[in-house]
């Protein structure tokens, strides 16, 4: 198995999901598709890969998930409004967002299988190169952007980088949990293991698995025949658990805010956050917070 260091080109966005934490928006509307302030999720995490240097995106979908597809592409009439009333501010930032020729693949997931299962979907387009994860649910405001931190430590490094945060022992079994390895070096630690959704009180570590990951391709090789984990489901975290035994796993805590918007709080708390922040509507959102509060 290879654990050279090639650039990496690709991320796979698992989109196929049913959003059932955040019903009933979800029941017509793609989770990734609802909206934080006035971009969808998915703006967020295509804006991350893009700024990582992804040159490839793989979405894996599913059904009633053709508006993913839809929103990366050009919508003539609407476009041609916005031009005929010169509103080029908001025409520019929606041209931006346009899949550009070759950047974006879709292939289906046709059972929901799990997280291992959508990320063996993309194998044949993803072929023998290292590639990244990063789960379509999960914002994390930072600059740089998460995924980016993670590639500049693979770039020294090498071998598979897993994203992390710190987060409070007694929420450690809603997550994959890291088992740390030898001394820690800055925001890197050693990994000589992983846990997915251990029972409360037996996790090794409170460094919970993110939603960004850079893989070798190896892993398809073990998801092929990875059996059913936690909840019935194919879990990626099993596949990286047995590529652990030939190969380097580094868990990255990077700099950043995580915001969970398959959650209901976790959307809300991150339209609430991103808004603020935002030099046209921060005043504003303030001011309106305060008078609801």
């Amino acid at each position: 198995m290879t654990t050279n260091i090639g650039r990496v080109r690709k991320a796979v966005l698992p989109v196929a999901g049913l959003g059932t934490r955040v019903l009933p928006g979800t029941k017509t509307t793609p989770k990734e598709l609802l909206n934080v302030v006035d971009r969808p999720i998915l703006s967020y995490i295509a804006e991350e890969a893009r700024e990582a240097g992804i040159e490839h995106i793989v979405f894996v979908t599913g059904r009633s998930k053709q508006a993913i597809e839809d929103y990366f592409d050009h919508q003539i009439e609407l476009e041609a409004q916005l031009a005929a009333k010169g509103k080029t501010e908001i025409l520019a930032t929606m041209n931006a967002e346009l899949a550009r020729p070759g950047e974006m693949s879709f292939t289906r997931q046709m059972q929901p299988k799990g997280l291992g299962h959508a990320v063996w979907c993309a194998r044949d387009i993803i072929g023998h190169e290292p590639f990244a994860v990063l789960l379509p649910d999960v914002i994390v405001d930072s600059s740089p952007g998460a995924l980016k931190q993670l590639i500049d430590i693979y770039s020294e490094v090498g071998g598979n980088i897993i994203g992390v945060e710190a987060v409070p022992e007694s929420e450690t079994h809603k997550y994959g949990v890291v088992d740390p390895a030898g001394d820690r070096e800055g925001r890197r630690i050693g990994m000589k293991g992983m846990v997915e959704k251990p029972a409360q009180g037996t996790a090794p570590s409170n460094l919970a698995i993110s939603g960004r990951y850079v893989l070798q391709p190896d892993i398809f090789d073990l998801l092929t025949d990875q059996q059913a984990g936690a909840g019935g489901e194919i879990q990626l975290t099993d596949a990286m658990a047995r590529l652990m035994q030939s190969q380097s796993f580094t868990a990255v805590e990077y700099e950043g805010v995580t915001h969970d918007c398959g959650d209901k709080i976790g959307l809300l708390r991150a339209n609430v956050a991103l808004a603020l922040k935002r030099p046209d509507l921060g005043e504003a959102a303030r001011a309106a917070l305060s008078a609801l509060l």
